[in-house]
């Protein structure tokens, strides 16, 4: 059974939104799925252990992310 959601109210620069919604329509994901996907890879490159990191919204670092 999957885990339950944490929701939460989150303010952006409505700016910054524009951009993250853009960047998720490119994507093909909802806001919110790109922000969890931003945020997990941002966790993941500093070494943070994420309770689901075999998702298929992980993407494996390459020498190329730095």
């Amino acid at each position: 059974m999957a885990k339950p959601r944490k929701s939460f109210p989150l303010r952006l620069d409505p700016e910054l939104y524009d951009v993250i919604r853009a960047w998720a329509d490119q994507e093909m994901r909802s806001v919110n799925g790109q922000i969890e996907f931003i945020l997990k890879q941002a966790a993941s490159a500093r070494g943070r252990k994420i309770a689901d990191a075999e998702s298929s919204d992980t993407v494996p670092r390459t020498s190329a992310d730095g």
